[in-house]
């Protein structure tokens, strides 16, 4: 379940920064009621990013095979080994 935090708990710094490292989930925070902003550890900050460019590429290989934009695996990997003399 994700934290929810009022922005004037923001204060205390160690305590939120605690809370970051400690979650597997960002921490949203409220101002006068209201989603505000969302915190998180930098480690967790470049697990999403990663896992968004992962699903970026997905989405992109996906539309190519939609597109009939396919190779042929053994004409591909002969191609390879031609280009760099393997």
């Amino acid at each position: 379940m994700p934290k929810i935090i009022p922005i004037r708990d923001l204060k205390n710094t160690s305590k939120i920064s605690q809370m970051c490292h400690e979650s597997d989930e960002p921490i949203f925070v409220t101002k006068n009621g209201y989603g505000d902003m969302v915190i998180m550890s930098t480690k967790m900050y470049e697990e999403k990013m990663c896992m968004s460019d992962v699903y970026h590429k997905l989405n992109a290989a996906e539309e190519q095979l939609a597109k009939g934009e396919i190779l042929d695996g053994d004409e591909s990997l002969k191609s390879i080994r031609k280009k760099y003399n393997l």
